[in-house]
């Protein structure tokens, strides 16, 4: 049997990944592919509820390294329990954030050295990556629009951080899109979700 695709998309809060997975994963079926979306954190009963820790924790939250772990360990479960089960069966696998989230917010926005969290991955993951990873990118004034019309004022721990944090989370997902240029299609999330879902789609067909 044939191996499956896996396809992540990434980027910073507000650019629409959800949206843009939707109409990925209903296209892929209009032309016969099996298809498995999933998010990260998440995506298995371990993996949610690790998620939930995470994203709404008691008291003072974890730090950069707690969380980094966390995520590493949300991964292990979601790569092995969903992931490559699927992707053996010969299905499409579309995940709402992977592996470069974590690089980019833990790293990126945290501070912590990309190399530990690559080695965190490798241990957890066995170093899967996807094969093609599709980073939407979307201008900061654009973005908080979005997300004042969408979260009115009630972000998650993580996106609720400040401007500063963010600008060094979308930093960290450029430097890896030019580095990695063979994996990465970086794709403008601005317009009509129908207009991006069509660069979406051109990327991936290219």
């Amino acid at each position: 049997m044939t191996r499956g695709r896996f396809i992540a998309l990434e980027g910073g809060e507000g650019v629409g990944k959800s949206t843009q997975l939707r109409l990925l994963a209903e296209a892929l079926r209009a032309r016969g592919h099996g298809v498995v979306t999933t998010r990260e954190p998440g995506g298995t009963p371990g993996a949610e509820a690790i998620r939930a820790m995470l994203l709404d924790p008691a008291g003072e939250g974890w730090g950069p390294r707690a969380e980094a772990l966390l995520f590493a360990a949300a991964r292990a479960d979601h790569v092995d329990r969903l992931i490559r089960p699927a992707l053996e069966r010969g299905d499409w696998v579309l995940t709402d954030r992977y592996l470069d989230s974590s690089r980019a917010y833990q790293g990126g926005g945290s501070g912590l050295a990309d190399a530990d969290l690559l080695a965190l991955h490798a241990i957890g993951s066995q170093g899967l990556l996807p094969d093609r990873t599709v980073l939407l990118e979307l201008d900061p004034a654009l973005v908080a629009a979005r997300l004042a019309a969408r979260d009115q004022g009630l972000s998650d721990r993580i996106g609720g951080r400040d401007a500063a944090y963010h600008a060094r989370v979308a930093a960290a997902f450029r430097g890896f899109a030019s580095a990695e240029p063979d994996r990465f299609a970086v794709v403008d999330a601005d317009g009509a979700p129908e207009a991006v879902h069509a660069r979406v789609l051109a990327a991936l067909d290219a």
